[in-house]
């Protein structure tokens, strides 16, 4: 899951979940204000308990 968080000039503080990457830069570029891009990864997720 890839998160994009922005802080606007506002004060206002939004979040929006991607699926995939692309899909998550594609909307980083058209987002105004302060971004910050995070891929977050679960313990449990199905790439990590294929290579354990």
């Amino acid at each position: 899951m890839w998160v994009i968080t922005v802080y606007s000039p506002e004060n206002d503080i939004a979040q929006f979940e991607f699926t995939t990457e692309q899909e998550a830069r594609e909307a980083f570029e058209q987002l105004q204000g302060c971004k910050i891009l995070t891929e977050v990864i679960y313990f449990n997720d199905e790439i990590l308990l294929a290579t354990a």
